[in-house]
């Protein structure tokens, strides 16, 4: 034995280490693989003996190789074998070598467990630190299992170096071995008042990290969170945390009203822009929860709209693309604050830097109002004119359209405008944004009915030009924007003043090298025309028969299709000898009527028949032969009948002349030039020949740049209606200067043009459809999002809660307030109402004097509450409570508030009755108060100031979950309040008796035609899911294992059957019914009452 030794050290003096290995590597550039496949073989000879310091030294050159590339799997074992040696160095170099060539599914791993599970209880701190941070690159789920235990432990140690370590390891340990996390909490838990401030800022990681997808977990935790932000001064670890805050703001609005004081005080004092930043991200989450819990929240708004303009000014891009992220959040909540800082944000669009660009575009869309609309689109048009590169230019067209069509075009006052924009646009330099521009023409012409004859006229224009346009120097997206112009001057063809000259126009304009679809289009819409003309016309007739003939050939097949059938049609038309008046009137009855817009998911809706099966094949499918090959070359052959392809034209081999050939024909032409008369001549000095190097003269061609296009007259322009807007603002500045209104918004401005919003869908189907998100089975933080700490509490804090118990009995009858808070399922303002003798009534502004006693109890159970959750337990679930009724807030505006409670609609005698609580929260009087909904009401003559009233509505049975009205009031001039009442299904359901039998007997039957499902979170039980549908009037019929039959029956006597099953840890429902509609909208009862 010492014989080997003495012997391997010998060997050992002359191995080459990992400096040899790297300066051999530099020396044989030329044959470096060659190189290192010889101290691949090397090593592996060094690997197969006794001396661990030898096989240690491989495996460092082994991990270098491996950091270039090469692959050691192979070597595993061996690499095991350095991580057990005793020295710290060598054990060293096999963890370093492991953490980069293993991973969780290596199949060696399984050796190494009680090896790493003795180097973790290791007395030198270094030596388990190096196994620590080693194992977080290469840990597996069984290794997570077995190992999470001994983690833990180092989580009490005394060497603040290990416990950062464990706690940092936790995380990787609980995303592969999620059931780790319930016992690991209480001491993770702990680490948040560690004193070291390195195990503290660890903690306060893995704590972020775990709440990025069920920050609820870890409302528990705000205390110590809080306490935390208030006294630390390691940045990193208080972005953390105002993360981790502005998670769990939404969440439990309360707690924003404590964070906006120390959120705003760092906001003032930090110099750590990174901070700032996080900082008025969640002070931004924060006024979004508790909007409706703070009465003013406008000096913080203003303190984060200042700061961030400092961003946005700053030379650092990184600042001002994150200082315009920021703004874009708050422009959501406040979007006055935002607006009057246009002009920063415009001049974002002259940035070099693209992303800063988008983003301001983005920002600046959310600025849009009736009154600065034309402005914005002005300055983005004429950005969009001197804008490099296609890329930039079709984002700002893109998001011109997308600010005029928001909201069914919400803002746009001045159709005629709009349609001129949209011209313009189709004329501008750009890429492939025709389509666009196409489908915005063909939606407002269809939705807008006023605006139709001016858009018929304008497109009627286009094609009249559509020359100019196609043949212009500049690329233009005229040729699909003539696709909609044609379809629209085809479609509304009575509008137009003359038919005949328009006729004239698209047969002209029918150029056989437009797209396909394009010319489909124009062939499909001049037979409209056609048909529209009175008499016949020999030479019209001629022209179209002409044209039609020659697409007859072409090699698209539609564009033959339609061709052909219109090449037919008109010749039975223009046929003397028929003599038959009918076929133009039998033409005209085909195009009678208008098309109305086809809903974006109604081919989704559309049911398949029984019986009919979408994958199997209608024919055999074809079986595979041996003269496949033999096939495929017919193919080639037969394949370009109509057009030659071009690869055919590429393998044709072309003459290229010589260089005396082309001397010789050059030498001609210049002699037939100069013996020419007719010839004009040029001097040898002009610049406009100039010989080539390839022998080939280069005429110098004069290129035309237009900087203003080519103006086609008639076309309207969007500057004049821009200076026309100008000048009425002007004039009712000068009326309004003595009188001083206050406005909430600039949406009176204009006149309103009715859009229309109807849309064709399959019958009996909704617009909603049922496609939930569900958990990406990739991400590794699903498995823990599903696994709840709430039922994780100390015994200490239940002794507490008992105490506070016993002394709150005495102050359960001051509980009775009426609380303004957030409905977070729905986002709407839901407000606690006591119920009256006469209605309830929704209190949302205090008009009644109050006694400065009273004031002051409130204020003191406030600061109670606000105490309780930054410290104690809040113990109001146990104090009884008045019954209460939720009022939901419809519509509302600087005069009057609708308010609504959904307990007292009720359904009565063939109508719905509907109690609407109008209250003007003005200081004047508002008078004439009626409501339009399918119906006229006149509800009341007038409201004195600070007055409620409650009037009940009756509306029809007819089964129509949501009703849009209008209520039309007056002050000192008339004014309109657009509201949406969505009214309960549970309202058409009625009690069933059916039995198990009747049931089967009923699905059996074929009544119950429409099937649809719903698949629910995971964190939904089956009995949550079942108590919601007693609580509906759904009658549980029959209990099968994790299966339960239900049935519910409606007012109008339409049957509907579920069937409710537990599978894979998930619930799902499955609905079958009479009646499409009632079963989507029971469904999507569930799944809101369930969120």
């Amino acid at each position: 034995m010492a014989l080997q030794k003495v012997k391997g050290n010998l060997e050992r003096m002359f191995d080459k280490n990992l400096t040899d290995l790297v300066r051999g590597i530099r020396n044989n550039r030329e044959n470096e693989g060659k190189y290192i496949a010889q101290c691949l073989e090397e090593i592996k000879q060094e690997l197969r003996q006794y001396n661990l310091a030898v096989k240690a030294n491989a495996v460092a050159k082994l991990t270098y190789l491996q950091m270039l590339g090469y692959d050691i799997s192979w070597a595993g074992f061996n690499i095991i074998e350095v991580m057990s040696s005793t020295k710290f160095t060598e054990k060293r170099v096999g963890y370093l070598a492991a953490s980069q060539s293993f991973h969780q599914d290596t199949e060696v791993l399984m050796l190494a467990t009680n090896m790493i599970r003795k180097d973790l209880s290791s007395t030198s701190q270094y030596e388990a630190g190096l196994t620590l941070s080693s194992l977080s690159c290469f840990l597996s789920p069984d290794l997570a299992r077995d190992l999470a235990n001994d983690i833990m432990s180092l989580l009490t140690s005394t060497k603040p170096y290990l416990r950062k370590k464990g706690v940092l390891l936790l995380y990787k340990v609980f995303l592969r071995y999620p059931e780790a996390l319930r016992p690991a909490f209480p001491r993770l838990k702990e680490k948040l008042e560690d004193p070291d401030p390195g195990v503290q800022s660890a903690a306060v990681n893995v704590i972020c990290e775990l709440a990025r997808k069920n920050p609820k977990n870890y409302l528990s935790l705000a205390p110590t969170f809080f306490k935390l932000m208030t006294s630390s001064t390691n940045n990193w670890m208080l972005i953390k945390i105002i993360k981790l805050f502005g998670a769990l703001t939404p969440l439990e609005p309360r707690l924003g009203k404590k964070l906006i004081e120390p959120l705003t005080n760092l906001i003032h004092s930090t110099s750590a822009m990174s901070l700032l930043y996080e900082c008025i991200n969640t002070v931004i989450a924060v006024l979004i929860s508790i909007s409706t819990g703070m009465p003013n929240h406008a000096a913080s708004i203003q303190l984060c709209v200042q700061k961030l303009r400092i961003l946005i000014e700053d030379s650092d891009q990184n600042l001002k693309y994150l200082g315009l992220l920021a703004m874009s959040k708050i422009l959501k909540t406040s979007p006055k604050s935002v607006a009057s800082h246009k002009d920063l944000v415009m001049g974002c669009l002259d940035d070099p830097d693209d992303s800063i660009r988008l983003r301001a575009l983005d920002l600046l869309s959310g600025m849009v109002s009736k009154k600065n609309l034309m402005e914005i689109v002005r300055k983005l048009m004429s950005h969009m004119a001197k804008a490099e590169g296609t890329t930039y230019r079709d984002e700002l067209l893109t998001k011109i359209l997308e600010i005029c069509s928001q909201n069914d075009y919400q803002y746009i006052s001045n159709f005629q405008w709009y349609v001129s924009v949209l011209v313009e646009l189709s004329q501008m330099e750009g890429g492939s944004h025709g389509g666009k521009l196409a489908h915005q023409m063909m939606d407002v012409a269809i939705r807008v009915e006023s605006i139709r004859p001016f858009a018929v006229e304008q497109m009627s224009l286009l094609i009249e030009n559509s020359s100019v346009l196609l043949r212009s120097g500049r690329h233009t997206s005229a040729a699909e924007v003539l696709y909609a112009a044609c379809w629209l001057v085809g479609e509304f063809s009575s509008l137009l003043n003359n038919p005949m000259h328009a006729l004239v126009s698209m047969i002209q304009g029918l150029d056989p090298h437009l797209a396909p679809h394009i010319q489909a289009t124009y062939v499909h819409n001049i037979l409209k025309l056609y048909a529209k003309l009175d008499e016949t016309d020999t030479e019209v007739d001629a022209m179209i028969l002409k044209k039609l003939e020659e697409l007859v050939s072409s090699p698209n097949l539609e564009v033959q299709e339609r061709a052909s059938t219109a090449l037919q049609v008109v010749k039975s038309i223009s046929n003397v000898e028929l003599e038959d008046e009918n076929l133009r009137k039998d033409l005209q009855a085909l195009y009678a009527g208008e098309l109305n817009p086809v809903g974006p998911k109604a081919q989704k809706k559309v049911p398949v028949p029984e019986g009919l099966d979408l994958e199997s094949w209608i024919n055999p499918p074809p079986e595979d032969t041996e003269s496949e090959d033999e096939d495929e070359k017919k193919d080639d052959d037969f394949g370009h009948v109509f057009v030659k392809d071009d690869n055919e034209k590429s393998k044709k081999q072309k003459y290229e002349p010589s260089e005396e050939e082309l001397a010789a024909s050059r030498a001609a032409r210049l002699a037939n030039q100069e013996n020419n008369p007719n010839y004009l001549k040029v001097s040898s000095g002009s610049p406009l020949r100039q010989p080539s190097t390839n022998g080939v003269e280069e005429i110098a061609v004069q290129a035309i740049d237009l900087d203003v296009p080519l103006h086609i007259p008639g076309l309207a322009s969007a500057d004049s209606y821009f200076n026309l807007e100008t000048t009425k603002d002007k004039k009712k500045k000068k009326k309004k200067k003595s009188k001083k209104v206050h406005s909430s918004s600039d949406e009176d401005d204009g006149p309103n043009v009715a859009v229309s919003k109807h849309i064709e869908m399959p019958e009996g189907a909704s617009i909603s459809d049922y496609e939930d998100d569900r958990l990406d089975p990739e991400d590794p933080h699903s498995a823990l999002a599903q696994i709840s700490l709430e039922d994780l509490e100390p015994k200490a804090e239940e002794k507490k809660k008992k105490k506070k118990k016993k002394e709150d009995k005495e102050k359960r009858s001051e509980e009775k307030s009426n609380l303004v808070d957030l409905d977070l399922t729905t986002g709407q303002e839901v407000v606690e109402a006591v119920e009256t003798a006469d209605s309830p009534i929704a209190e949302h502004k205090s008009h009644k004097k109050k006694h400065k006693a009273g004031k002051k109890a409130k204020k003191s159970k406030r600061a109670e509450k606000e105490t309780d959750l930054l410290g104690l337990e809040d113990d109001e679930d146990d104090l009884p409570r008045t019954e209460v009724k939720l009022s939901q807030i419809l519509a509302s505006d600087e005069f009057l508030q609708v308010s609504l409670c959904p307990s007292e609609i009720k359904m009565s005698e063939g109508s719905v009755s509907l109690p609407l609580c109008i209250s003007n929260i003005s200081d004047d009087k508002v008078k004439e108060v009626n409501l339009s909904m399918g119906e006229e009401f006149s509800l009341t003559k007038s409201i004195k100031p600070g007055a409620d009233k409650t009037k009940t509505v009756l509306l029809s049975s007819e089964m129509q979950l949501s009703r849009t009205g209008t209520l039309a009031y007056s002050t000192t001039k008339e004014h309109r309040l657009e509201l949406t009442v969505n009214l309960p299904v549970t309202l058409w359901l009625d009690q069933s008796s059916m039995t198990a039998d009747d049931l089967g007997e009923l699905l059996i039957s074929g009544k119950l035609s429409f099937l649809l499902s719903k698949q629910f979170d995971q964190q939904a039980t089956m009995q949550e899911v079942l108590k919601v549908l007693t609580g509906m009037k759904v009658k549980k019929v029959q209990v099968q294992g994790t299966t339960v039959s239900l049935h519910a029956l409606s007012t109008d006597g339409d049957h509907l059957a579920f069937l409710l099953k537990e599978t894979g840890g998930s619930v799902s429902l499955e609905g079958r019914g009479s009646n499409r509609q009632l079963l989507a909208a029971v469904l999507e009862h569930v799944a809101a009452a369930l969120n």
